[in-house]
């Protein structure tokens, strides 16, 4: 067993006491940490999306803070504000939840536009700028944001800009009838949470970030990715397909995956599997075509049913 096999293995288990059938959700979740990315989480209410990024945090061992957003929050309330000491008669730097190793932006999609873009620097700087200083973040820093696709009232759409900030887009829905059973057993006494214990040292997250780059990618699985990502651009029921950020995550979450199963190498399988998380929010389907109910997901298993792999220039 790899560093990084035994390393996602002691987590996920740990997370698992908290969170109940969904060892696939946390794995892609473990895949992003790894390649340094974000995570937008959009389900319904209830089905865990809040308790499974404290849970990541605490098994982790890092700081976690969250982050309710409104329509009243200011960008201030995100990255800190400076406020006027008397006694030093000195500026001084308070830091908001942005300086924290897991920021969890709850219902991202209710805070106004200009509180969005304050996260825009933190999650593609890993820096926030206030009264012209700018600051470092905390490493490992990952954004874990939360959204409602039902209710729309009182929200204000993520802009394509922001959505393209996120690695993956992911829903954990809801659990069979065996699994609800399970939590409610689960779940009977105290919140498992209130007495989860860190698993994992910090520090030895970035140095395993760093194994997932030597994971091999065979030329024509590369191109396969590339290809992918160019069917978006092409598609006649998308108005804008995946960005260079797209193609560069699926490649790496695509390793990230690899090592986290264990693997030496990309499959083929691997690259199905994250293409619609890695590139359907990123994408914008023509208003015609919504009106037929077409979807960037539902494009997405299109464009991977009719791109063939060529296996024969495997090496």
């Amino acid at each position: 067993m790899t560093a990084i096999q035994s390393f996602a293995q002691q987590v996920t288990h740990n997370v698992e006491k908290v969170i109940v059938g969904k060892a696939g959700v946390i794995e892609l979740l473990l895949a992003a940490l790894l390649c340094d990315g974000h995570v937008l989480l959009e389900d319904v209410p209830g089905v865990g999306k809040t308790m499974l990024a404290r849970a990541l945090a605490t098994s982790l061992g890092v700081s976690f803070k969250r982050l309710q957003c409104t329509p009243d929050l200011l960008p201030n309330d995100v990255t800190g504000v400076s406020i006027f000491n008397q006694q030093n008669r000195q500026f001084e730097f308070l830091p908001g939840p942005a300086f924290a190793n897991v920021l969890l932006a709850d219902e991202i999609n209710r805070a106004t536009p200009r509180t969005q873009a304050a996260l825009l620097e933190a999650m593609g700087e890993r820096q926030v700028t206030v009264d012209g200083v700018t600051r470092p973040l905390a490493r490992p820093f990952m954004v874990l944001a939360t959204q409602n696709p039902i209710e729309y009232e009182g929200t204000f759409p993520l802009p394509e800009a922001q959505l393209d900030r996120f690695l993956l887009k992911l829903s954990l829905g809801y659990l069979d009838v065996e699994e609800e059973k399970g939590l409610l057993l689960h779940l009977r006494r105290q919140h498992p949470i209130e007495t989860l214990q860190p698993v994992a040292d910090s520090a030895q997250i970035l140095p395993l970030a760093e194994q997932v780059w030597d994971i091999h990618v065979d030329d024509t699985v590369r191109d396969y990715m590339v290809r992918l990502v160019q069917a978006t651009r092409q598609h006649p029921d998308l108005m804008l397909g995946a960005s260079p950020r797209g193609s560069l995550g699926l490649y790496k979450t695509s390793q990230a995956l690899a090592s986290l199963r264990g693997r030496t190498y990309v499959l083929p399988d691997d690259v199905k599997l994250l293409a619609p998380l890695v590139l359907a929010h990123r994408c914008i389907v023509r208003p015609e075509s919504a009106l037929r109910g077409r979807t960037a997901d539902r494009v997405m298993q299109q464009i991977l049913a009719e791109t063939p792999l060529d296996i024969g220039q495997m090496s």
